[in-house]
């Protein structure tokens, strides 16, 4: 089997033969140059070899190379089907740090019911084309033990669904906000809860109660609104005039828009009477008025230390440790000191 694709009408590969007999040297050096990136190769017949490779288009074949060696030079990322926008920024800091150790990256949808997921992953492990597996879903247990000399990594970052788990869905921020609330003066506080069915909801829920109970604030409640800013414009429409609710923590920033929707069309100022936070920064948030308190996500970092683990555990090498909180409050117009 040549080591070549596909170049030219006719669908005959162009060879390793042809691309050493161009540049001058033996096939040897040529596979040599290809497999370890010119490694052992002096600086002038690296050029001579790059050359005749772009003259002929000569492009390695994978699967012949990992035929003869484990080491193919590429990775792949494993991604449940199903889309999240910050699936995008993830796969960048993914793809950049994969770049940077020297390998290059596949993102493969792996979709279906559990089963047809399992033997999907099952079959990549086992085809030799990839010298690591990054899964961003977690796997079921019978699928990590059938690794051979393809090293898989598991970074849970969403679930089978495409939906945030894990460090995606911490919810210690919520915590941060509402102590900084209550240094403003506000005691009383109102939750629009985002569905259920999504672990950042719940965490985020769970940590607004946990944090008001451990203040010694007060709760209005909690208001499910299944992500749907109706729900959440209401909520506030539907507040009792005396209820004594100063601030509202939303668990995204839709809802915390239709939320500051509801106070203006009920006369009251945003903060001056209602602050309201939400979660995700929103690109438009900025430009909302009033501008407005969020929390980022540097999914780019996520995707960055997951690849990073990726390929110390791969190398063997030492997983360098970063404490740096991948989350952050951002302080805007929306949220101020509590009424007088």
């Amino acid at each position: 089997m040549e080591e070549g694709e596909p170049v030219n009408d006719g669908g005959r590969r162009t060879t390793i033969i042809e691309v050493a007999r161009l540049a001058g040297v033996s096939h040897q050096t040529v596979s040599r140059f290809v497999r370890f990136a010119g490694e052992g190769v002096t600086p002038p017949v690296q050029e001579r070899i790059q050359a005749a490779i772009d003259e002929l288009d000569y492009r390695p074949n994978l699967a012949a190379r990992a035929m003869r060696t484990s080491r193919t030079g590429r990775l792949a990322v494993l991604l449940p089907e199903g889309s999240a926008h910050s699936s995008v920024e993830v796969l960048e800091g993914v793809t950049t740090t994969a770049r940077e150790g020297g390998y290059d990256v596949d993102v493969v949808r792996v979709g279906g019911e559990r089963e047809a997921r399992d033997r999907r992953v099952v079959e990549l492990v086992e085809s030799s084309l990839f010298e690591g597996l990054l899964s961003l879903t977690p796997l079921e247990a019978t699928v990590l033990a059938r690794q051979s000399h393809t090293h898989l990594t598991v970074f849970g970052i969403y679930d089978h669904a495409m939906r945030g788990i894990g460090p995606v869905a911490d919810a210690t921020p919520i915590q941060t906000i509402i102590e900084q609330l209550a240094a403003d003066g506000h005691r009383r506080f109102l939750h629009i809860a985002g569905s259920y069915t999504h672990e950042s909801a719940c965490r985020r829920r769970d940590m607004y109660l946990a944090t008001i109970e451990n203040l010694g604030l007060e709760s209005h409640g909690v208001v499910e609104s299944d992500w749907r800013p109706e729900d959440a414009m209401q909520a506030i429409l539907d507040l009792p005039a005396g209820s004594g609710v100063t601030a509202v923590i939303a668990a995204n920033d839709r809802l915390a828009a239709a939320a500051i929707r509801g106070a203006l069309t009920r006369g009251w100022q945003v903060p001056g009477d209602l602050s309201v936070t939400g979660f995700d920064c929103n690109p438009i948030g900025p430009w909302m008025v009033p501008s407005l308190t969020s929390v980022r996500i540097n999914h780019r970092e996520l995707g960055r230390r997951a690849m990073a683990q990726h390929i110390a555990e791969l190398t063997g090498a030492e997983a360098a440790v970063d404490d740096t909180p991948i989350m952050t409050v951002e302080w805007h117009e929306s949220a101020g000191p509590a009424p007088a």
